[in-house]
Protein backbone atom coordinates (compact mmCIF):
# COMPACT_ATOMS: atom_id res chain seq x y z
CA UNK A 1 0.00 0.00 0.00
CA UNK A 2 1.19 3.27 -1.05
CA UNK A 3 0.75 6.57 0.65
CA UNK A 4 0.84 9.93 -0.75
CA UNK A 5 0.93 13.05 1.45
CA UNK A 6 -0.55 16.16 -0.50
CA UNK A 7 2.05 19.16 0.17
CA UNK A 8 -0.51 22.03 2.00
CA UNK A 9 -2.65 24.13 -0.14
CA UNK A 10 -3.82 26.41 2.61
CA UNK A 11 -3.92 29.82 1.51
CA UNK A 12 -6.85 31.79 2.31
CA UNK A 13 -6.02 34.46 -0.17
CA UNK A 14 -8.88 35.51 -2.32
CA UNK A 15 -7.67 34.71 -6.35
CA UNK A 16 -6.28 37.73 -8.13
CA UNK A 17 -8.90 39.77 -10.02
CA UNK A 18 -7.04 39.66 -12.98
CA UNK A 19 -6.81 35.59 -12.95
CA UNK A 20 -10.92 35.71 -12.30
CA UNK A 21 -11.17 38.02 -15.36
CA UNK A 22 -9.31 35.15 -17.04
CA UNK A 23 -11.37 32.73 -15.89
CA UNK A 24 -14.62 34.17 -16.63
CA UNK A 25 -13.16 35.21 -20.46
CA UNK A 26 -11.99 31.79 -20.92
CA UNK A 27 -13.28 30.66 -25.04
CA UNK A 28 -16.24 28.32 -24.27
CA UNK A 29 -14.52 25.82 -26.46
CA UNK A 30 -11.75 25.53 -23.55
CA UNK A 31 -11.40 23.91 -20.07
CA UNK A 32 -10.93 26.71 -17.60
CA UNK A 33 -9.62 25.66 -14.08
CA UNK A 34 -8.10 27.75 -11.20
CA UNK A 35 -5.69 25.98 -9.03
CA UNK A 36 -4.29 27.13 -5.91
CA UNK A 37 -4.79 30.46 -7.85
CA UNK A 38 -2.97 29.62 -11.02
CA UNK A 39 -5.23 29.71 -14.25
CA UNK A 40 -5.22 26.63 -16.26
CA UNK A 41 -6.64 26.45 -19.91
CA UNK A 42 -7.22 22.88 -21.56
CA UNK A 43 -8.75 21.90 -24.98
CA UNK A 44 -11.35 19.82 -24.94
CA UNK A 45 -10.22 16.03 -24.14
CA UNK A 46 -8.56 13.91 -27.04
CA UNK A 47 -10.82 10.74 -28.56
CA UNK A 48 -8.99 8.62 -25.88
CA UNK A 49 -10.10 10.62 -22.65
CA UNK A 50 -13.28 11.41 -24.41
CA UNK A 51 -14.29 7.43 -25.01
CA UNK A 52 -12.71 6.40 -21.41
CA UNK A 53 -14.96 8.96 -19.60
CA UNK A 54 -18.05 8.12 -21.64
CA UNK A 55 -17.37 4.47 -21.09
CA UNK A 56 -17.16 5.04 -17.39
CA UNK A 57 -20.21 7.14 -16.86
CA UNK A 58 -21.99 4.28 -18.02
CA UNK A 59 -20.79 1.42 -16.10
CA UNK A 60 -21.08 3.16 -12.86
CA UNK A 61 -24.12 5.72 -13.68
CA UNK A 62 -26.54 3.04 -14.43
CA UNK A 63 -26.55 1.23 -11.48
CA UNK A 64 -25.75 4.19 -8.71
CA UNK A 65 -27.46 6.94 -10.30
CA UNK A 66 -30.70 4.94 -12.08
CA UNK A 67 -30.68 1.95 -9.95
CA UNK A 68 -30.36 -0.38 -12.87
CA UNK A 69 -28.52 -3.71 -11.81
CA UNK A 70 -27.28 -1.76 -8.73
CA UNK A 71 -28.31 0.30 -5.81
CA UNK A 72 -28.83 3.62 -6.76
CA UNK A 73 -28.74 6.45 -4.28
CA UNK A 74 -25.44 8.51 -6.04
CA UNK A 75 -25.51 11.64 -8.30
CA UNK A 76 -23.08 11.18 -11.29
CA UNK A 77 -22.32 14.20 -13.01
CA UNK A 78 -19.88 14.65 -15.96
CA UNK A 79 -17.46 17.46 -16.44
CA UNK A 80 -19.03 19.16 -13.24
CA UNK A 81 -17.28 22.88 -11.79
CA UNK A 82 -16.62 22.79 -8.87
CA UNK A 83 -15.85 26.06 -6.72
CA UNK A 84 -13.98 24.48 -3.63
CA UNK A 85 -12.71 26.77 -0.38
CA UNK A 86 -12.24 30.32 -0.06
CA UNK A 87 -10.25 31.36 -2.96
CA UNK A 88 -12.13 29.69 -4.47
CA UNK A 89 -10.39 26.83 -6.37
CA UNK A 90 -12.61 25.93 -9.82
CA UNK A 91 -11.96 22.79 -10.98
CA UNK A 92 -13.68 20.73 -13.49
CA UNK A 93 -13.10 16.66 -12.33
CA UNK A 94 -13.91 14.23 -15.83
CA UNK A 95 -16.78 12.87 -13.43
CA UNK A 96 -17.81 13.61 -10.10
CA UNK A 97 -20.39 11.70 -7.78
CA UNK A 98 -22.24 12.84 -4.52
CA UNK A 99 -24.24 10.70 -2.21
CA UNK A 100 -28.23 11.34 -2.53
CA UNK A 101 -28.33 12.12 1.18
CA UNK A 102 -25.70 15.02 0.51
CA UNK A 103 -26.81 16.42 -2.92
CA UNK A 104 -30.34 15.78 -2.89
CA UNK A 105 -31.30 18.06 -5.79
CA UNK A 106 -28.89 17.67 -8.26
CA UNK A 107 -30.40 19.96 -11.06
CA UNK A 108 -32.00 23.01 -8.18
CA UNK A 109 -33.79 25.31 -9.19
CA UNK A 110 -33.91 28.44 -12.07
CA UNK A 111 -31.29 30.83 -10.20
CA UNK A 112 -29.37 27.54 -9.34
CA UNK A 113 -25.25 28.66 -10.40
CA UNK A 114 -23.86 26.70 -12.65
CA UNK A 115 -21.20 25.22 -10.75
CA UNK A 116 -21.31 23.35 -7.64
CA UNK A 117 -19.71 24.84 -3.72
CA UNK A 118 -20.18 20.92 -2.17
CA UNK A 119 -17.38 18.50 -2.50
CA UNK A 120 -18.22 15.44 -4.10
CA UNK A 121 -17.87 12.19 -2.35
CA UNK A 122 -15.88 10.39 -5.40
CA UNK A 123 -13.89 12.51 -8.36
CA UNK A 124 -12.61 11.06 -10.99
CA UNK A 125 -9.14 12.09 -13.20
CA UNK A 126 -8.73 10.76 -16.64
CA UNK A 127 -5.04 11.56 -17.52
CA UNK A 128 -3.13 12.82 -20.46
CA UNK A 129 0.04 14.19 -21.06
CA UNK A 130 -1.49 17.92 -21.12
CA UNK A 131 -3.30 17.57 -17.72
CA UNK A 132 -1.12 14.69 -15.74
CA UNK A 133 1.06 17.21 -13.44
CA UNK A 134 -1.97 19.31 -12.43
CA UNK A 135 -4.22 16.48 -11.91
CA UNK A 136 -1.69 14.41 -9.54
CA UNK A 137 -0.59 17.61 -8.36
CA UNK A 138 -2.75 20.47 -7.20
CA UNK A 139 -5.90 19.03 -8.04
CA UNK A 140 -4.97 15.79 -5.69
CA UNK A 141 -4.09 18.80 -2.88
CA UNK A 142 -7.44 20.40 -3.49
CA UNK A 143 -9.69 17.26 -3.12
CA UNK A 144 -7.53 16.44 0.22
CA UNK A 145 -7.99 19.24 1.51
CA UNK A 146 -12.27 19.41 1.03
CA UNK A 147 -12.55 16.01 2.15
CA UNK A 148 -13.33 13.96 -1.10
CA UNK A 149 -13.34 10.45 0.33
CA UNK A 150 -12.69 8.58 -2.66
CA UNK A 151 -10.68 9.37 -5.99
CA UNK A 152 -9.58 7.54 -9.16
CA UNK A 153 -6.97 8.25 -11.58
CA UNK A 154 -7.76 6.59 -15.62
CA UNK A 155 -4.34 6.30 -17.44
CA UNK A 156 -6.33 5.88 -21.42
CA UNK A 157 -2.69 4.76 -23.39
CA UNK A 158 -1.22 2.07 -20.33
CA UNK A 159 -5.24 1.33 -19.83
CA UNK A 160 -4.50 1.44 -15.82
CA UNK A 161 -6.87 2.52 -12.88
CA UNK A 162 -5.44 3.25 -9.73
CA UNK A 163 -7.91 3.86 -6.74
CA UNK A 164 -7.32 5.99 -3.41
CA UNK A 165 -8.83 6.59 -0.71
CA UNK A 166 -8.72 9.59 1.83
CA UNK A 167 -7.46 8.46 5.51
CA UNK A 168 -6.60 11.34 7.83
CA UNK A 169 -6.07 13.91 4.98
CA UNK A 170 -3.60 11.66 2.96
CA UNK A 171 -4.20 9.61 -0.21
CA UNK A 172 -3.65 6.18 0.29
CA UNK A 173 -3.35 4.41 -3.21
CA UNK A 174 -6.00 1.42 -2.06
CA UNK A 175 -6.11 -0.66 -5.51
CA UNK A 176 -4.00 -0.02 -8.67
CA UNK A 177 -5.85 -2.06 -11.96
CA UNK A 178 -4.80 -3.38 -14.83
CA UNK A 179 -5.25 -5.87 -18.05
CA UNK A 180 -8.21 -7.91 -17.84
CA UNK A 181 -9.05 -7.43 -14.17
CA UNK A 182 -12.37 -7.37 -12.87
CA UNK A 183 -13.32 -5.02 -11.17
CA UNK A 184 -15.35 -4.36 -7.48
CA UNK A 185 -13.64 -1.31 -6.07
CA UNK A 186 -14.35 1.43 -3.77
CA UNK A 187 -17.40 3.26 -3.43
CA UNK A 188 -18.77 1.15 -6.08
CA UNK A 189 -18.04 -2.10 -4.49
CA UNK A 190 -21.37 -3.40 -4.88
CA UNK A 191 -21.83 -4.47 -8.26
CA UNK A 192 -18.01 -5.84 -10.60
CA UNK A 193 -17.37 -5.13 -14.21
CA UNK A 194 -14.42 -5.74 -16.74
CA UNK A 195 -11.33 -3.33 -16.96
CA UNK A 196 -11.43 -4.06 -20.70
CA UNK A 197 -14.81 -2.78 -20.92
CA UNK A 198 -13.15 1.32 -19.88
CA UNK A 199 -11.39 0.70 -23.17
CA UNK A 200 -13.76 -0.23 -25.22
CA UNK A 201 -14.77 1.24 -28.58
Amino acid sequence: MVTRRPPESESTEPNDPSVEAAFQAAPEEMVAEILEGVLYLSPRPARPHANVASNLGILIGGPFKFGRGGPGGWVILNEPELHLGPRPDKLVPDLAGWTRERLPRAVGGADAPAHYGLAPDWACEILSDRTRSRDKGPKMRIYAREGVKHLWLVEPLARTLDIYRLVEGQWVLAQSLAGEERVRTEPFEVIEFELPLLWSE
